[in-house]
């Protein structure tokens, strides 16, 4: 709809231009093309670099998640317990199924909480490493466009469109390109101490 109407826009436009006379300022004839961001984020055909950032993100987190992973077994292991207690088997005093439940309340609300501490420490240092990127990548997109001729480029994962001819949809041209002159090896981001 949108690029209709960018379309009809520009079509309205032309014959003013024309008629305007050497006076005024004609209207530019551009070049539109499509990209597809999210494609950057795929990890066998995408950015290189995006997807060396996110695996070493998820390595840093690893001893986390895996801890998270023990405490959450844990957890299930006490619930089939109080469960058994509570249909007598073994049997055992209200007192002591009341123990068990107010131990795994305990224990389940310091695994709630270390896996929210986890979840906004992960999200905090993802931002960190993939906002350099991020800025880099837009550069590049502008570099990309200039050097193509291009005077637009719109992202189909941020807008609706209703058609473009695969010939307009640069994504695997500019992700080649960017791989080739910026290699994962070449990150910015640096070691967390």
């Amino acid at each position: 709809m949108k690029k209709s109407l960018l379309l009809l826009v520009l079509l309205a436009c032309a014959p003013l231009a024309h008629a305007q006379g050497a006076g005024q300022a004609a209207v530019p004839v551009g070049k539109i093309a499509v990209i597809f961001s999210e494609a950057f984020q795929d990890p066998k055909e995408g950015i290189a670099r995006f997807a060396a950032t996110i695996n070493k993100v998820n390595t840093e987190f690893k001893p986390v998640q895996d801890e998270l992973t023990q405490a959450a077994g844990r957890l299930r292991t006490m619930q089939e317990e109080i469960s058994k207690l509570q249909q007598g088997n073994p049997p055992a005093t209200a007192q002591q199924i009341q123990a068990k439940i107010d131990l795994f309340d305990a224990q389940k609300k310091a695994y709630d909480r270390k896996g929210e501490d986890a979840k906004t420490s992960y999200e905090r240092r993802r931002t960190e490493l993939l906002t350099p990127l991020q800025e880099d990548i837009g550069k590049a997109l502008d570099a990309f466009g200039k050097a193509h001729g291009i005077t637009m480029i719109l992202d189909g994962s941020q807008i609706p469109i209703v058609y473009a001819a695969d010939s307009m949809d640069v994504t695997r041209a500019f992700i080649a390109e960017y791989n080739g002159k910026n290699p994962a090896t070449t990150t910015a981001a640096t070691p967390r101490p």
